[in-house]
């Protein structure tokens, strides 16, 4: 269960113009703007829901899942999940959620990949028998086999992104959120991400939350859809609410997405 409620969360970015004599004054004065990326935001997303939740680039979608994870705070507001606050428990909250950030790697770099997911059974605590339980069974429904003795650095983004999910599963999440999984990845892969999810929720019940540019990840995944824009949540409703915002009868998801965005001015 996830309830937010009146999240705020702003950033302050330096700016200078380029130049020497820029960047000397900046030594002395340095110039601010601040950026609201969350702005009064409130949703709720109930056990073995799965989410999409969608918006341009710095729209707020990814400080949201820092947020929900415990990694950032905000301002204001208030987040309950599973009856935590996020950044103020974060040791219990952890156990309870899988993240999967598609630009971000938990993997150790030089190491096979085995080596990274003993080291996140230590740090999980994750029992001995649930631990090779669980990997016997994400082995399986990722074809990850070989990959488990190759070192990070040395597999393909669609192999790696299917151990980073992998990793985050480990040690059984009740929630899992995905921030872009599948960018970059090529049809097959997409194909085979998508069916483990789907899978993963209706075997474990698990709640997804999935960030995502990809429409076709949103079509095959999400029951639900969030739309966010300019830090402001726009639009909470069903697929089939969505497609009533189509522009013309043989719209597709990307065209009523692409209107949306110019009817909200994002």
């Amino acid at each position: 269960m996830i309830q937010v409620e009146h999240m705020n969360k702003t950033f302050k970015v330096a700016r200078r113009s380029a130049g020497f004599l820029e960047a000397m004054k900046a030594l002395f004065h340095r110039e601010s703007e601040t950026i609201h990326a969350l702005s009064d935001i409130s949703f709720f997303i109930g056990d073995g829901e799965m989410v999409g939740y969608i918006g341009p680039n710095g729209a707020g979608k990814s400080s949201t899942i820092k947020i929900l994870s415990g990694i950032l705070t905000p301002d204001n507001g208030t987040c309950i999940i599973n009856g935590r606050i996020p950044w103020k428990e974060r040791k219990e909250h952890v156990k309870d959620i899988g993240v999967v950030f598609g630009q971000r790697t938990q993997l150790w770099w030089d190491v096979p990949i085995i080596d990274s997911y003993e080291l996140l059974k230590d740090i999980y605590e994750i029992p001995t028998q649930t631990y090779e339980e669980n990997l016997t069974e994400l082995t399986k429904l990722l074809s990850l086999g070989e990959l488990l003795k190759t070192p990070a650095r040395q597999l393909s983004l669609g192999q790696r992104m299917r151990c980073e999910i992998a990793a985050s599963l480990l040690h059984s999440p009740k929630i899992l959120f995905l921030d872009e999984p599948t960018i970059g990845l090529d049809a097959v892969s997409k194909l085979a991400v998508r069916e483990f999810i789907r899978n993963q929720n209706k075997r474990h019940n698990t709640t997804v939350l999935i960030t995502t540019h990809d429409m076709q990840d949103i079509e095959a995944l999400a029951d639900r859809v969030l739309l966010i824009g300019k830090g402001t949540l726009l639009l909470d409703g069903s697929l089939s609410d969505l497609m009533n915002h189509r522009p013309k009868e043989d719209a597709t998801l990307d065209e009523i997405i692409a209107t949306l965005y110019r009817d909200y001015d994002i």
